[in-house]
């Protein structure tokens, strides 16, 4: 997990543009459609919803996402949910980022949370030597420039990078726990039972 810091909107822009120089790599992210609660300023710029994504999907699910990129460039690698068999999980101790009094950061494991299932995988630099299976995944990537919109469908696997300044938006939308996700509960119980064997 980030280190999480209150401050003002104004601020965090000063650091972002270069204005006031501070360690560490600053964002802001919001989810559970708080942008608006936590973030007043952006009513009149942004919008509550996306009405054609709205009437598109009948169903709805944080994990149809809309992802709208205000300036700068998001860069995804996107797997698809059937790419599941080839791409590794395995079990760490949550953690968080904190800053130390030189400046610097460490990791501080959260000793007392269950272990996660995480990728360990870097997929800007796959080692196919401990995950050969990977090479089977078929990674799409793309580019969101400002002005651009991607959908990111539910249960894709992604990796983001960004552009410095970069600020986006995401709309959530829910899912409908229907054939689909049946489908990739059943892809997850058949990997998880031939990777144990």
């Amino acid at each position: 997990m980030p280190e999480e810091r209150q401050m003002s909107f104004s601020l965090l822009l000063d650091i972002v543009e270069g204005k006031v120089k501070r360690s560490g790599v600053f964002y802001i992210q919001k989810q559970c459609s708080n942008l608006m609660e936590e973030l007043p300023e952006l009513t009149g710029d942004v919008q509550t919803h996306i009405p054609w994504m709205s009437e598109a999907l009948v169903h709805k699910d944080h994990y149809e996402n809309l992802y709208c990129v205000i300036s700068g460039e998001k860069e995804f690698i996107l797997l698809p949910p059937s790419d599941r068999p080839f791409i590794p999980y395995e079990l760490y101790q949550p953690a968080t980022y904190r800053e130390t009094e030189e400046g610097t950061f460490e990791i501080v494991d959260e000793e007392n949370s269950p272990k996660v299932p995480w990728i360990p995988l870097d997929p800007l630099k796959p080692d196919y030597d401990r995950y050969p299976s990977y090479r089977s995944a078929k990674a799409l990537r793309c580019s969101v420039k400002a002005g651009e919109m991607l959908y990111l469908p539910s249960l894709w696997f992604h990796h983001v990078r960004q552009s410095h300044g970069c600020t986006a938006v995401n709309f959530w939308y829910d899912m409908e726990y229907d054939i689909k996700y049946s489908y990739f509960q059943l892809l997850e119980s058949l990997t998880n039972a031939v990777g144990s064997l």
